[in-house]
């Protein structure tokens, strides 16, 4: 039996690469990753995840990993690609990341992450793919005033160009269900934390300077939460959508259960066994105060359940961290 051929966009990426993995580990899956290697951070690092993915498919799972350079704006190239492989499933990770540089160059993430995902659904579409994967974000909902968050809120009032160009990529991707019935799942993340995550993110970037002595920036007076959500837990959330995605529908793949700032804080000291240095500074624009996802519908649906406690989690990444060649 031919494997199911599947691309994985921002594949060199923190949850593209773990995705990726995940699939060629086990088996009857040619994935083909694509991956531009921009510049919002080191390119080591991506090259990192890349070859972790490369040995979990030589290494006898059964599947096989590719990866082309290659951007989804450039809309001929990738045209070309998904011509040439004619994917069964399309898992779309690729992204402009981050809510505050998306303040600074609000025009750059609507062109990558809306008509980067046009193009894809649209040669996702012309080659025969029956299923897209959309990653979205918790940061969809804005300062929504009730809790936990439900995938049937409105989400119409997003507090930054990131935010706004996610809620855009789930439009894009309920047109072309509705147009040319692709099944699209979207599936809005809440903080995903664990191995191989970004550096700008504040478990890593927290841990790093806590195990070197240096302040840690907390934004705010710590009162902020976030629904942390274990990497290994979204992998789980994303093959779950991935075998049963036959509609547009949006799903919650989250943590359900919201940390404060100050108790993430009080966590990294647990774990590395040191205590953090505060930098206290005003809170920033364009974060939302809390986020807390209501999983009961991918729960029903998909048979997502965490089952990876913030202690637990944090302190395998820093076994990573502290591991890894790449900082």
């Amino acid at each position: 039996m031919q494997p199911t051929t599947t691309l994985v966009t921002g594949a060199a990426g923190f949850i593209g690469s773990h995705v990726a993995e995940a699939l060629v580990r086990r088996g009857g899956h040619r994935v083909v990753g694509i991956d531009n290697f921009d510049d919002f951070y080191d390119r080591s690092i991506k090259e990192a995840n890349v070859r972790a993915v490369v040995r979990s498919a030589t290494g006898g799972g059964g599947g096989a990993f590719d990866l082309e350079e290659l951007d989804v704006t450039d809309s001929p190239r990738l045209s070309a690609l998904v011509a040439k492989l004619k994917p069964q499933a399309v898992l779309h990770f690729a992204a402009r990341a981050g809510v505050r540089p998306s303040i600074e160059r609000p025009a750059e993430y609507v062109r990558v992450n809306v008509e980067g995902t046009a193009h894809l659904l649209e040669a996702a579409v012309r080659n025969g793919a029956q299923r897209f994967i959309l990653a979205s974000s918790s940061s969809v909902y804005g300062n929504g005033a009730s809790v936990p968050f439900r995938e049937d809120d409105a989400a119409v009032e997003p507090i930054s160009p990131y935010a706004a160009s996610k809620r855009g990529a789930e439009l894009i991707g309920h047109a072309f269900w509705h147009l040319y019935r692709l099944p699209v799942y979207c599936l809005r993340f809440f903080t995903v934390y664990g191995p191989r995550q970004r550096p700008d993110l504040a478990i890593h970037k927290f841990t790093k300077l806590i195990l070197s002595g240096q302040p840690i920036p907390v934004f705010g007076d710590g009162s902020t939460s976030r629904d942390y959500t274990y990497v290994d837990d979204v992998v789980a959330g994303v093959l779950a959508a991935l075998e049963r995605c036959d509609r547009f529908r949006v799903y919650n793949i989250g943590g359900s259960n919201p940390v404060s700032l100050a108790t993430l804080i009080a966590h990294l000291e647990r774990v590395t066994g040191r205590g953090a240095v505060i930098d206290r500074r005003p809170a920033q624009a364009g974060d939302v105060g809390r986020t807390f996802a209501d999983v009961s519908r991918a729960r029903a649906e998909l048979g997502y359940e965490p089952k990876t406690p913030i202690e637990q989690g944090l302190r395998r990444f820093v076994e990573w961290l502290q591991a890894s060649d790449v900082r």
